[in-house]
């Protein structure tokens, strides 16, 4: 399909599509807290309709820092790349170095996008609980492309996993299923897919007082701007 051109004035200048990986152990308990130990961020340009770059780095878990078996197979991430890794208050902190390096939020405007609720609203809202952090302003509104998808497409929203996402767009998943950074990619390509075929992805959730809430579709478009690093409590 011929790649189209996106008019500014309606769109994001960038994506960031993020998805976590973090610790789990086989029937997670509810006790378990589960820790990020991969943070990736894809750029997607919304005027090429390419990715631009990507950011990824491991992070050490500090509650449970030896991982499950069932979570090394699952994610393909070993002990040795978390043992090896920064933890998660400097990880943040490259991340949102990373954002300021590219602009975002200052030359240009953007929106993170997340396969689903759970890595904003769960996953990095335990995560700086654990590390005592304010939640990051940068990440308190996201695009939540289930829910886009299910809208757009006219798809029950039990069918809109990553995979069977694919599988409705005629694509195969490219790389390997619960890579942070693989997730994220594939995530990035059936966001192209949306805006190719029309879709005009905007933010849809956000996070208020800890708390998981939907953004009517009439918000206007923005992008915050990327904050300094978080402060601790």
């Amino acid at each position: 399909m011929q790649k189209q051109s996106i008019n500014a004035e309606n769109y994001y200048d960038y994506i960031c599509v993020i998805d976590f990986e973090a610790t789990c152990e086989e029937g997670n308990q509810l006790e378990f807290t589960h820790e990020i130990i991969e943070f990736p961020i894809v750029l997607l340009n919304t005027q090429t309709l390419e990715i631009e770059d990507t950011f990824q780095q491991y992070v050490k878990p500090e509650i449970n820092p030896q991982l499950s078996d069932f979570c090394i197979n699952l994610t393909g991430i070993s002990q040795e790349l978390v043992d090896q890794a920064d933890e998660f208050p400097k990880v943040l902190r490259s991340a949102i170095d990373w954002m300021k390096q590219k602009e975002l939020g200052s030359r240009y405007s953007y929106a993170i996008l997340t396969d689903g609720s759970w890595d904003m609203s769960k996953f990095l809202n335990i995560q700086c609980r654990v590390n005592r952090l304010r939640y990051p302003t940068f990440a308190k509104k996201w695009i939540n492309i289930r829910k886009s998808y299910g809208n757009f497409y006219k798809i029950p929203r039990n069918q809109t996993k990553l995979s069977t996402m694919l599988e409705k767009l005629g694509m195969d998943y490219d790389g390997r299923p619960h890579s942070g950074l693989d997730d994220s990619k594939n995530i990035a390509r059936i966001a192209i897919r949306m805006l190719q075929d029309g879709c005009e992805l905007r933010v849809n959730e956000k996070l208020h007082d800890g708390q998981l809430m939907t953004v009517p579709s009439s918000v206007p478009i923005g992008g915050a701007p990327v904050p300094q690093m978080p402060g601790f409590r």
